[in-house]
């Protein structure tokens, strides 16, 4: 594998600059794995992560998709179960449910909770916290809007967060998607990581953006636009 990376490299100018659709075309060409490689978009942020005040935090939906079929369960009551049902939800419940994940039963990619369930669904923190599971205000999936939420989530929602290198790492589709599909997930991306732009960041917030694929090298986007 790393000769074919090596090789992959020699084909590419991995000091250039490229335009949205310039880099999509390329990482497409080097995606030559035997298997739909995942194109992911790493973002490095003028931002101080050890600051509380500047974490960049968010969600973002994706116009065509990540290439991934989320398993969503809803953890509600009353009619907000029926209402997850209607929009297609996985898995649906109440505190039957939290039983079921309490006893190890986690067949779901993505949880959501409505605020009235959040004080016994808070005793999951222990299990569903490592696995990145446990729902957060903050990225949408504690909510009375069950129906929308639940509609985005499958259509195509995904979360994103700066690392502690202040990096933000999405997967913004596959190597099967066209090229336009891919452009138009990345440009969605940016405008929803500069909407979430802290007010406490001062300078140059986009510092860098690169696009690779599982596979693939990394191939520097023009950000200029976004600085």
């Amino acid at each position: 594998m790393g000769k074919r990376l090596e090789n992959l490299k020699k084909k590419i100018d991995l000091e250039k600059v490229y335009s949205y659709k310039e880099g999509v075309e390329l990482i497409k060409k080097a995606s030559t794995a035997r298997f739909d490689e995942t194109i992911e978009v790493h973002i490095k942020l003028g931002i101080n992560p050890k600051h509380s005040d500047q974490q960049v935090r968010g969600t973002v939906v994706l116009p065509h998709g990540s290439g991934k079929t989320k398993k969503v369960a809803v953890i509600a009551k009353g009619e907000k179960v029926s209402e997850a049902q209607k929009a297609g939800a996985d898995v649906c419940g109440g505190t039957e449910l939290i039983s079921e994940i309490l006893a190890g039963k986690i067949n779901f990619d993505v949880l959501t909770v409505t605020p009235d369930m959040m004080k016994d669904v808070a005793k999951l923190g222990k299990i569903l916290g490592p696995k990145g599971l446990m729902p957060n205000p903050k990225s949408g999936t504690v909510t009375f809007e069950i129906e929308r939420t639940v509609k985005e989530l499958k259509a195509g929602r995904v979360e994103f967060k700066s690392d502690s290198q202040g990096i933000v790492h999405v997967p913004v589709g596959r190597s099967s998607f066209p090229t336009e599909n891919l452009v138009d997930n990345i440009k969605a991306l940016v405008e929803a990581v500069v909407r979430n732009k802290p007010q406490a960041s001062k300078g140059s917030y986009f510092q860098s953006i690169y696009i690779t694929s599982t596979m693939g090298p990394g191939i520097k986007l023009n950000s200029e636009k976004n600085m």
